[in-house]
Formats: structure tokens, sequence, C-alpha cells
């Protein structure tokens, strides 16, 4: 069972074989213009992307959908949603953006007030500033408590879900809050109203997500099926990325300061928790000469695969020198810390504007 409210996976292979997700890797060359995070195996998974490729290469219209839970900071790793994203607007997508207030309530006990807040400041912000365009007509962004279609539409398909499904699907128990249990069903919503007739009818939609959220997909493929012959819609598509490794090596956490560079830090903390970051490094100097270093087991070089360097070959470069020990780690450190500081100069200088976008926006 997967906890989407708080799973840590990292055994991938097992995930993909337990629950039927299917190989990224195997649809990547049907792609035009594939994203590093494609080609690199940083999405690893896939349900159903067949839908997405074929709308790709017909120039037919298509969704992308994704939800944000506002329960504390933005840290880098959320980065790879808003790459995604940009990706597809750039295809041609409509994009739906729920701010999931009404989750955040239920599971975290937050007000709809302090989620605003934390949306508007922490996420819509940061979206903008990384290069989202929000402000396009295709660009669906609300708050599911103010959302009237999500919400009757997660009454519709409640319909047809049973608590003894819900809790095998989620754990709940005795104890869980109704209001955590219909939750779900909001989610499922979320992903399913682009293709209410108000919002142009049944087509493929496109749910860029983590490991963890895969029983919500799960359940929602499902209530499409289920509600095809009454309101026409199709089963939704998915794409799973992996998690980043936290800077002190575990899973990366908005709850966990030491483990996250958050995206707004100030440029002199996030170069600083690079520095004091785990490496894949051997334990000694004359180890790693000899030996070479373990790039596939260092936060510092996922940095720069996922998000500081775009060249394949220089990346390559990189990898090869630390496997050889020719490149110690104070020098992948130094490298990873003025690309960052590169990077989060351009995030300050555009927030301001951004934050004006955003309040205009919500």
């Amino acid at each position: 069972m997967i906890d989407p409210w708080g799973s840590s996976i990292i055994d991938y292979e097992k995930l993909t074989e337990q629950f039927g997700i299917k190989e990224f890797k195997d649809v990547v060359s049907e792609i035009p213009d594939a994203s590093k995070l494609m080609t690199r195996g940083i999405i690893f998974g896939q349900r159903d992307y067949k839908r997405i490729t074929d709308a790709l290469n017909k120039k037919e219209d298509f969704a992308t959908m994704t939800g944000m839970m506002p329960s504390g900071k933005m840290h880098i790793g959320h980065k790879m949603v808003v790459d995604q994203l940009k990706w597809y607007q750039k295809k041609g997508a409509d994009l739906y953006l729920s701010i999931a207030d009404m989750e955040a309530y239920a599971a975290r006990g937050i007000s709809k007030e302090k989620s605003r807040e934390i949306a508007l400041n922490e996420y819509i912000v940061n979206y903008i500033a990384l290069g989202l365009d929000i402000t396009q007509d295709n660009v669906h962004l609300y708050l599911q408590s103010e959302n009237d279609d999500v919400k009757d539409l997660a009454y519709t398909i409640g319909r047809k879900v049973t608590f003894s499904q819900m809790r095998s699907i989620y754990g709940f128990d005795n104890s869980t809050n109704i209001s955590h249990i219909y939750t779900p069903l909001l989610q499922v919503a979320d992903i399913l109203h682009p293709q209410l007739e108000k919002y142009g009818g049944p087509k493929p939609v496109i749910v860029p997500v983590g490991p963890d959220q895969d029983p919500h997909i799960r359940l929602t493929r499902d209530l499409a099926t289920k509600f095809n012959e009454e309101l026409g819609f199709i089963e939704p598509s998915a794409t799973f990325h992996r998690f980043m490794t936290g800077l002190t090596g575990d899973k990366m956490s908005s709850s966990k300061p030491k483990s996250a560079i958050y995206l707004t830090d100030s440029i002199k903390d996030a170069t600083k928790k690079v520095k004091s970051a785990k490496t894949g490094g051997r334990e000694s100097l004359k180890e790693q000469k000899e030996l070479g270093g373990q790039p596939d087991k260092c936060s510092i070089y996922e940095l720069l695969v996922y998000h500081l360097i775009d060249d394949d070959k220089q990346l390559e470069e990189i990898r090869n020198k630390c496997l050889s020990g020719e490149t110690l780690c104070g020098t992948c450190k130094q490298c990873a810390s003025e690309l960052l500081e590169d990077m989060f100069e351009n995030l300050e200088s555009k927030r301001e504007e951004a934050q004006k976008i955003a309040e205009s926006l919500l």
C-alpha cells in the first residue's frame, strides 16, 4: 500500500512491478522534442501515455492537470513539476492547476485562509518566477473550495465508491475523519473535470506526479471507466518522476530544512546547504582517487542532472571524471554552488513581478 500523504518511495523497480506502472523509456522515442526530464530517466514510469503521444504528434487537444497541497515551503524538488508544466504549455496543452485547500484542511488541519496564503507566496509566485505563464486563457488556476464544478463532480462520482474500496486503497480506518476520506474524490474530480462539456468535453489528460500519488491515479482511472457511458470520460494518463534525494541522503522534504533547498532561501543559505551536502564520495581521498566516486548516490550530482546542467555532454564528462576519481567532491560542490547561485539570482530578479501577477489571479 502507498500512502499519498506520507510515503517515501525509493524502490522504483518494485513499485513498477507491483502496481503495473509501465516504463517511460519505452515511449520516449515517440515524443517530439522530449524534455531532459524524459530523456534522462527522471520521469521513469507512465500509465497510458500513448494517448498523449498521439495527441502531441497529431496536434490534437489535450490537457495537463496538477495539484498543489499548500502545506509548506516549495523546495527545488518541486521544480520538476513546473518544468513539466512549462514543457506541456509549449506543446499547446490546456493547464489545470488545483490548489488543494480542502485536502490541506482535512489531512493537515490548515485553514482556507492559510492555504491561500501559502499557495500564493510559496507556489504560484515561484511557478511564475520559474517561467510558467499562468496568465494565458487556457490556464485554469483555482482553489478546490471555490470550484463548484469540482465539488459537484466529486459528489457525483462518490456514488460509485464504497468505504471498503477507499480503505483498501488508502488504509483508512475507524479513526480517519470523514473529510479526509472524502478528499480523494476531490482529487479524482480535479483530474476528470477538464473533460466536462463546459471545458470542451472528453480529451486526453496527462497528470505528472510522484509515485506516491499513484493511488489517486488508479482510483481516477477506475472511476473514469465507470462513468464513461454517463459522462463520456476517458481514462487519464499519468507520468511518474523520481523523488530528489535530500541533501542529508534521505528524501528531500519541506518539513526537513536540512534536507531541502527552498526556492525562497537566500543565495547565501542555498549555496551553504550545497557545500555541506552528502555526496557519493569515498571515506578517504586515497579511496576516492583509487575507486572513484559514486555519482548515483550523490545529492550534488542529482542537482546537476535534475536542474542545473542542460548539456548532456557536459554532464557525461562530470560523471566520467567522478567515476574515475579524477574529480573530487569539493570541485563538484563548487560547480553546483556557482550554477545554483545563477539560478537563484534569476529567481530573485523575477519574484517581485511574479508576486504582483499572482495577487491578481487569486
